[in-house]
């Protein structure tokens, strides 16, 4: 090859790779603009359902998004992610949480479990896609479908044919659960911390999060979603000011369930689901990570 044509294959090369540059830091541009505003709001969702957006400057940037659910509103619902499928390996396929929403025509829906496979390499290679097969990690309940591979190390949030919430230390929930989804973490019992391990860098560095929380009589839920990893914008908590925003809530028992880029809030108030946080995957503000179950909510009319 002459020198001369290697001469302009390097200029192509390196014309693409800016002008890639420049349509990323646009689009991140125009997203980070698009975030929910940093000032604090209480809005009346739903019967029964209170958001509050609550902004902090310091220690650091934080945004802390509060749904407020009273599980006794008459024609209440609950659903955990159902499974479409019944294939022996109990796979799942990923879903966004406003395709949640929108698919099984709810009001309301945060992310739930962990799950696997996962990898996120560049904002374009990255698994799952929706669509994609996944595990569920802990235990999965929808309409008294156990769609979980059990393992008892694994706290649960369990809701009865009433919609009474009760969060179990394992994987055990009562007879008459009818949904289930677990976290990783008890964070609160009896109103007071519990010891998280100290030796994980995501319990002690700042990160998004989405925890639930009821009440002693189980008929109060809270969701409390984190934003982070958005510098100037929200950093996120530690493991610690989460616990201690939510004993300040008044919350009786805690669980951490998936966070980081998992961490999601979508309201649908119409036809159509609209995020109330401010969601990052891929490094990418507002772009909501496609997971293995939801947990969602609606009013019957």
């Amino acid at each position: 090859m002459s020198g001369s044509r290697i001469i302009r294959w390097r200029s192509l090369l390196t014309i693409g790779i800016v002008f890639s540059l420049i349509l990323i830091i646009t689009i991140f541009t125009i997203l980070s603009f698009i975030r929910p505003p940093r000032t604090n709001t209480n809005l009346l969702l739903f019967p029964g359902v209170l958001y509050e957006r609550i902004a902090f400057s310091q220690p650091r940037p934080i945004m802390i998004h509060v749904v407020t659910i009273d599980l006794s509103t008459p024609g209440f619902k609950v659903l955990v992610t159902p499974r479409i499928s019944t294939s022996p390996d109990m796979k799942i396929p990923a879903r966004t949480t406003s395709e949640f929403v929108n698919e099984f025509d709810l009001q309301l829906g945060i992310n739930a479990n962990f799950f696997s496979p996962f990898y996120e390499k560049t904002p374009w290679d990255f698994y799952p896609k929706s669509g994609d097969l996944v595990n569920v990690v802990g235990r999965a309940i929808s309409n008294g479908d156990d769609y979980s591979i059990i393992d008892r190390n694994w706290p649960t949030l369990c809701f009865n044919v009433k919609n009474y919430a009760q969060i179990s230390d394992n994987s055990i929930c009562p007879v008459q659960t009818t949904q289930a989804i677990s976290g990783n973490l008890i964070l609160i019992a009896n109103g007071q911390a519990i010891t998280v391990p100290g030796n994980s860098p995501f319990n002690q560095r700042p990160y998004p999060r989405t925890a639930v929380a009821t009440n002693q009589k189980g008929d109060k839920l809270w969701l409390v979603l984190v934003d982070g990893k958005q510098p100037f914008y929200s950093d996120g908590l530690t493991m610690a000011e989460l616990q201690e925003f939510m004993i300040n809530l008044g919350v009786d028992k805690a669980l951490n369930l998936d966070g980081g880029g998992s961490t999601t809030l979508v309201v649908r108030p119409d036809d159509q689901g609209k995020l109330l946080n401010s969601p990052v995957h891929t490094l990418i503000p507002m772009r909501q990570r496609s997971i293995a179950n939801h947990l969602g909510f609606s009013i019957l009319p």
